[in-house]
C-alpha cells in the first residue's frame, strides 16, 4: 500500500477501515441512486473515481465492491474510460438463495427454521391476497391445472412453486415476494423429497384448492389457516 493509501486509510475508528470504506461506498451508490435517478443497469463511477471522492484506498473501494457483487447489487465491469465502473443489477433473491442453501449445506440454519419464516411470510401474504381482491386468482388457478398435469415430482415443484409465488406477489410487497422466492429456491430439493415422502399430490392439491378458495371467497382468516395447514402437511415435526 502506498504512502497515500495508508493515510486515507488512518483514523477510520474502532470498525476498521475496511467496513468503513464499504459502508461508505453502499452510501455512495444511495446518494447517488437518489439524487440521479440512477436505475438498475445504470453505471457507477469507476474505482479512482470512487477512491477520490470517498477518501479511501483504490484497495479498499475494489473490496466493497467485490463484496456488492457477491450480494447481487452490482456486476462488476473491466474497461476503461466509459465503459469503466460496476454496473446496478438486481437480483436480491438469487444472492439471498445462495446464502440460504449455504447456511442449511452448513448446518447453521435448519430446515425448521426456514420453514417457520416461510410459514410467517405466506401467513402474512395470504391474509393481504385476500383483502385485496384476489390479485393472484388466476396465477394460482394456473398453477394448480398445470400441478394436475405434472407427471414428476420435479415438475410438480416447478408449478408449486409458481402457486406460492402467486400468492406473495399479491400481496403487493416486492421484498417479501424476493424474500418467497429466495427460500422456496434454496429448499427446492426438500419440497421434491416432501413429494416423493407423501407418494401422491391429491392432499397437497386439496390444500392449494382450498387456499385459491380463501382468497377467491375474500377470508384473510381462512386464508391464513389453509397455508398453516398446507405448510403442517408438507414438512410435519
Amino acid at each position: 500500500m502506498s504512502d497515500g493509501d495508508r493515510s486515507q486509510e488512518a483514523g477510520r475508528g474502532p470498525a476498521g477501515p475496511r467496513t468503513r470504506a464499504f459502508e461508505e461506498v453502499l452510501d455512495r451508490i444511495e446518494e447517488r441512486i437518489a439524487a440521479d435517478g440512477l436505475t438498475v443497469g445504470d453505471r457507477l463511477p469507476g474505482e479512482r473515481q470512487l477512491a477520490e471522492q470517498l477518501r479511501v484506498s483504490r484497495s479498499s473501494v475494489r473490496e466493497a465492491l467485490r463484496a456488492l457483487a457477491t450480494l447481487g447489487v452490482v456486476s462488476s465491469q473491466v474497461g476503461r474510460g466509459p465503459d469503466a465502473g460496476a454496473v446496478l443489477t438486481s437480483r436480491p433473491d438469487s444472492a439471498l438463495t445462495d446464502l440460504l442453501r449455504l447456511n442449511l449445506g452448513l448446518s447453521t440454519l435448519s430446515m425448521r427454521e426456514v420453514v417457520d419464516t416461510r410459514l410467517m411470510i405466506e401467513q402474512w401474504a395470504a391474509a393481504h391476497a385476500a383483502r385485496d381482491g384476489g390479485a393472484a386468482l388466476d396465477d394460482m388457478a394456473r398453477a394448480i391445472a398445470a400441478m394436475d398435469a405434472a407427471t414428476t415430482p420435479e415438475e410438480f415443484v416447478e408449478h408449486d412453486i409458481a402457486f406460492h409465488m402467486a400468492i406473495a406477489a399479491a400481496s403487493g410487497n416486492r421484498l417479501t415476494s424476493a424474500i418467497m422466492r429466495a427460500l422456496r429456491d434454496a429448499v427446492r430439493r426438500y419440497a421434491i423429497e416432501a413429494v416423493l415422502r407423501l407418494g401422491d399430490t391429491v392432499d397437497l392439491q386439496a390444500d392449494h384448492r382450498r387456499i385459491h378458495d380463501a382468497v377467491r371467497d375474500g377470508d384473510a382468516a381462512a386464508s391464513v389457516v389453509a397455508v398453516t395447514e398446507h405448510l403442517a402437511r408438507a414438512y410435519p415435526g
